[in-house]
């Protein structure tokens, strides 16, 4: 069991790391091509992990993932950017396991439907699709801590659905960047 006070300072770091993944996305998003261009790995990792750790906004890291495939290993793209935008998503499960009070005090209804599904249809088959897929995983993240899904369990099916998304984006971004250039070229 965690204790309360760690949960207020996870949902506490979360908002403030939220904010300020916002801010940075916002007013740079050359400043994160140039991270992954100079850190490589590295830098695709704060990148993908900041762009994940925000809540309800998309914020366009499958592009530098599209893009960074140009200089970097597709292959160690896919994992190391998997690996961020996973851990990105644990923001999600911490607020959730923050607000479950208010949770069941408002939306009793509504928590008992997504326990339900996800019982019924497994959480961990729900939670692989969504991070797999351009659904919106941080509501799958909120509802796995409100429902006090294990953490690890949760950590495993988002891993799983992010690695082979990035892995995907990787290796199109590596066979389709050369492609449409040649193309480009043809025109000129």
């Amino acid at each position: 069991m965690i204790p309360k006070e760690s949960v207020y300072i996870g949902v506490l770091l979360s908002i403030i790391l939220v904010l300020l993944s916002i801010m940075l996305f916002l007013d740079n998003q050359q400043l994160f091509m140039s991270l992954i261009e100079m850190y490589g790995y590295m830098g695709l990792f704060v990148v993908t992990f900041l762009g994940s750790a925000t809540i309800f906004l998309v914020l366009p890291t499958d592009i530098f993932v599209f893009a960074s495939a140009a200089f970097l290993n597709p292959f160690w793209i896919g994992i190391v950017g998997g690996l961020g935008k996973a851990l990105g998503e644990t923001v999600g499960y911490i607020l959730g396991l923050g607000s479950r009070k208010i949770i069941d005090k408002k939306y009793k209804k509504e928590a008992k439907k997504w326990e339900k599904i996800f019982r019924t249809h497994g959480g961990f088959f729900i939670i692989i699709l969504f991070a797999l897929t351009p659904l919106p995983d941080d509501i799958v993240g909120i509802v796995a801590g409100t429902l006090k899904y294990p953490f690890k369990k949760f950590l495993l099916a988002t891993i799983i659905g992010k690695v082979t998304l990035t892995l995907i984006l990787a290796y199109a971004g590596f066979y389709g960047i050369p492609e449409a250039l040649s193309l480009l070229s043809s025109f000129t």
